[in-house]
């Protein structure tokens, strides 16, 4: 299984998140990460889902499903460097005096910011790509992470035209 990145332009409008996620459900998909958000247009909604797939015969069928959708105005197929991706992390680190300056200093070479400070936590913010973002989690386990959330991935193409579009007619 390897994950693989799509993004949908929708219109934003209810009910189409459900219908998306019913088609992966209704066949047997799954979905690794999902963000939802608005686009630079207030009436198209951008989906970014990252997908567990076999083989790229499964994500053809995926994209294939998802063209077929009402609502869907635009599939694109984000191949291995097509896309400029992020993902966001807020995480709270248990801290003491001892350990404090090192969890600063990883912060600093992650680039990651501290967002807030409490005697015993700090809140951490960090982006990058999946893995920046894994190492970082790797590193902050050893400190005992109290709390994290994460946004899913999001992207969009690089400037090169190489993206694989599929328009609804």
């Amino acid at each position: 299984m390897h994950r693989h990145t799509i993004s949908v332009l929708v219109e934003n409008k209810f009910g189409v998140l459900a219908r998306v996620a019913g088609m992966f459900s209704g066949r047997g998909f799954n979905i690794h990460s999902l963000n939802v958000g608005p686009s630079h247009d207030p009436t198209i909604s951008r989906m970014t889902l990252v997908v567990n797939a076999k083989d790229d015969k499964v994500v053809d069928q995926i994209i294939k499903q998802l063209d077929k959708l009402i609502d869907v105005i635009t599939v694109i197929d984000f191949r291995e460097g097509e896309s400029v991706e992020r993902e966001l992390v807020l995480l709270q680190v248990n801290v003491n005096s001892k350990t404090r300056a090192e969890v600063i200093e990883l912060c600093t070479i992650f680039r990651g910011k501290i967002i807030d400070v409490a005697p015993e936590v700090l809140t951490i913010e960090i982006t990058g790509d999946t893995g920046k973002i894994e190492k970082f989690i790797q590193l902050m386990d050893g400190f005992s992470i109290q709390d994290l959330t994460r946004t899913g991935k999001i992207a969009l193409p690089i400037a090169t035209g190489l993206t694989r579009k599929i328009v609804s007619t």
